[in-house]
């Protein structure tokens, strides 16, 4: 029987509080998140990175016991997965979970798949929406990783699956669940607000089609919760730096909800599992501003983590990758079809090569 790894991608996270200076040292040394020469992304990392671990430290991690939760989460997902796509009798799956800035990063993973001896690989990110910040980065290291070890296997990647039936059946079916608690709570018509990580205008500027995708994949879900006239608006989180970044932000959001006289519901559709940006930022500090604004009720929605939809939404694409029992090499949307609008120019298969 075939063996077939297939690799999640996600951001990762400090796991000590020793870690959470390399960890934004590396976020900030991404020539996709900060575009510009390598001596100057350098400086700009050091200064980043020495500013912010001291706020991180003593406010967003120290709530969470000093570390990140993203990779456990990530590999409870991982688990779940696996056991789904073995159950199905098609091949050995094996899933490894590789972390952008902080362990395990793409090479030890590379090398933990080539010692299982895998007959092929599937590239399979934990962000529904692609962005060059997040997968087209996460590529790239690998790309780097498989010249630096001389290990290519036959490889598929999936670049993004923001309409995938599985996540939106359980994105809509957790936010149901928030809502009705909330109209119980006497809130008749509350609001959703799918708050998704923001980016800076000049990415998107340049044919990042992230913001575009998560529009899509919002009005899917408010579509899958057959709430009749549902109230819900998008917006954008964790914004860094001077630049002038996408919006709405979720802060101005809610000031327009305390405006409305309006209770949330916020969920964080960009998102998979549960980390700083939805415990921390949301949990905690969206909650205390909502609560300075006075608006009428603040609820948040859980990722959807193992949901039993989201992971068979992840196997079907899998599933969908193969051919006679071999992955279907390349970089694919799920369908298999350039899914973003001509002007998006930065589309992973609108791209002649997935840059390094």
């Amino acid at each position: 029987m075939r063996k077939i790894a297939v690799v999640l991608f996600n951001l990762g996270g400090p796991d000590s509080k020793a870690a959470i200076r390399p960890f934004l040292f590396n976020f900030f040394m991404d020539k996709n998140i900060i575009r510009a020469p390598l001596l100057v992304r350098w400086l700009v990392a050091e200064m980043i990175s020495r500013r912010r671990t001291k706020k991180e430290a003593g406010n967003s991690y120290a709530a969470l016991g000093n570390k990140s939760p993203l990779l456990e989460n990530s590999r409870a997902q991982a688990d779940a997965l696996e056991k789904s796509l073995n159950a199905k009798g098609i091949a050995n799956f094996k899933i490894f979970v590789s972390m952008r800035y902080w362990h395990p990063l793409a090479d030890e993973v590379m090398s933990d798949v080539r010692n299982w001896y895998a007959d092929e690989v599937v590239l399979l990110p934990l962000y529904p929406q692609f962005s060059t910040t997040t997968t087209r980065s996460s590529f790239g290291v690998w790309q780097r990783a498989a010249q630096k070890l001389g290990f290519h296997p036959p490889t598929a990647s999936v670049c993004c699956y923001p309409f995938n039936d599985g996540f939106a059946r359980a994105s809509a079916a957790n936010i149901r669940a928030v809502y009705d608690q909330a109209r119980k709570d006497g809130h008749e018509t509350p609001r959703v607000l799918f708050s998704a990580h923001g980016l800076p205008e000049s990415v998107i500027a340049d044919g990042d089609p992230y913001q575009w995708q998560c529009q899509q994949s919002a009005e899917k879900i408010a579509r899958a919760t057959g709430i009749e006239n549902l109230d819900w608006s998008i917006c954008y989180q964790s914004r860094v730096g001077p630049k002038k970044w996408i919006g709405p932000s979720t802060e101005e959001e809610l000031r327009r909800a305390a405006a409305d006289n309006k209770a949330v519901v916020i969920y964080p559709h960009a998102f998979t599992q549960e980390h700083v940006e939805t415990l921390v930022e949301i949990e905690i500090e969206y909650r205390e501003l909502a609560h300075a604004l006075g608006l009428p009720g603040f609820y948040r929605v859980p990722t959807v983590s193992t949901h039993p939809d989201f992971i068979e939404g992840l196997a079907a694409i899998v599933l969908e990758r193969l051919s006679r029992g071999s992955v279907q090499e390349g970089v694919k949307a799920e369908g298999g079809k350039i899914i973003c609008p001509e002007h998006f120019t930065r589309c992973c298969m609108r791209a002649a090569a997935v840059e390094s």
